[in-house]
This record gives structure tokens, sequence and C-alpha cells, in this order.
């Protein structure tokens, strides 16, 4: 496997106060990398790096090769092409179908003649099985739904990079299996690179190939899961005691 996104000593400052406080780690091309840690410890910051929705203040992010905050705009807009992006709300539209809204990036951002659009979209809602709530509106079904109808417009331009922003919050236990098992599906059928940011410890545990602790502002534990649950690293075994009460 080849690395694919580095985070080389990001530091993120907010008005002097640093969130992301030098951090370094790697992904790989097609695993699954959870990031987890305690609120306020820059995860949903450190993804918004990836697409240029931040930049570091000092540091790089590099992706293929790419540093994400000194390329230039025909650059980033292709980068950007291949990373889908899965929002913690699921940010459907209310007025339009959910295989209108799986189709919006396509249409917005492609010239794909609508006959394929169309192919593609049921390919996604079929990928996230939910191709008998195409014709249903966000208020229509659930929230589960919702977040696997997000899901398919993330990755219905055919990304090989997922970001996924707590994609189970706000679930029950059983449909968060649901959606955790979708994410792994998809990364194995569809060879997709996915950084998940979690809250969901035994979800991370369930479809993670590495896990990486945020404390910090500090990447302080990236390792596979199994080493992960038997690290001596105090923050580690602070984190694993801390969320025992807090997931099933």
């Amino acid at each position: 496997m080849s690395k694919l996104i580095e985070f080389r000593d990001v530091v993120k400052k907010f008005n002097g106060v640093p969130v992301l406080n030098g951090v370094t780690f790697s992904v790989e091309k097609g695993e699954v990398l959870c990031i987890v840690g305690p609120s306020g410890t820059g995860k949903s910051v450190t993804l918004k790096h990836l697409v240029r929705l931040l930049t570091p203040t000092s540091g790089s992010v590099v992706v293929d090769g790419v540093d994400v905050a000194t390329c230039s705009d025909d650059e980033l807009v292709k980068l950007r092409d291949r990373i889908g992006y899965l929002f913690q709300g699921g940010a459907l539209l209310a007025w339009m179908t959910v295989a209108e809204n799986v189709a919006l990036p396509l249409e917005e951002c492609t010239k794909l003649p609508d006959r394929e659009i169309a192919v593609r979209v049921r390919h996604a809602l079929r990928a996230v099985e939910l191709v008998d709530a195409a014709d249903k509106y966000p208020t229509e079904i659930s929230g589960g739904m919702q977040k696997r109808a997000g899901l398919a417009r993330a990755v219905v331009r055919e990304s090989d990079i997922v970001l996924y922003d707590e994609p189970t919050s706000g679930l029950d236990p059983v449909t968060s299996i649901t959606i955790n098992r979708l994410i792994k599906k998809l990364n194995k059928e569809l060879g997709i690179t996915s950084i998940v940011v979690t809250h969901d410890l035994q979800g991370a545990l369930a479809i993670a190939d590495r896990i990486l602790l945020l404390k910090g502002g500090k990447a302080v534990e990236c390792s596979t899961p199994a080493e992960f649950t038997q690290s001596q690293n105090p923050d580690v075994r602070e984190f694993l005691a801390a969320m025992k009460g807090e997931t099933i």
C-alpha cells in the first residue's frame, strides 16, 4: 500500500489559539482510518483541511503528492472532484427527492447527459440499499435513511476518497451498525479511501483498518483496532476508560 494522504506537522490556530498543534499522520490508499478523541480536539477541523475549507497555520497537507494549501485553483478543482464528503446532518435539500439530492453534484459539476446521471444515481442508491426511497423527500424518510442518501451523494461522482463527519451521530445503535457496515462495504467494493471522524468507538473498532486518537491537538496514537485496545499509551487508556460508559 502507498500513502495517499499525509498530514505533516500541521498547526492550525484560531485567534492565536492552536486547535491542531503539530498533527502528523498518513492514510494508505484503500484503507479506512477512523479519527476519535474528545470533543473540541480538532477532528472535524482536520477533515476541512483536506478540501481547503481551512488551511494550516503551518505544516502541510498532501493528497496524492499535491500540497492542498498551495496548489493552483485548477489542481484544487481536480482534487475536490476526487473527494466525497458526508456531512454530520446529511445536508439534504428538503424540496428535492432523494434521487434529486443524489444527482445534484453531477448536475452542478459535470456535463454528463441526463441518462448517464440517472444511471449513476441508481447505482449509488443501490450501493447504499436505498433504491425504494428514490422518489421520497427527506422529511418522508428516517434519519438513518437520510444518512444513507447523503452517503450515496458522496460517492455518486465516483470519488476515490470519502470523508465522513460523525456519520452515526444521532442514530440508534441498530441504524449505526447499518451505516458502519455500508461504509466498510463501499470501501471494499468501490476501492474508496475513507476517513471517518466519529464518537462511535465500537463502530470504529469494527470498520477501521487503523484508529487515530487526537488529544490536545496532537495525534497521540495511530494503530490497528487490536493494537489500539491493547495500547499502553496513557492517553489511549484514559480514552478507552472514559468511553466504556458511553458505548455499547
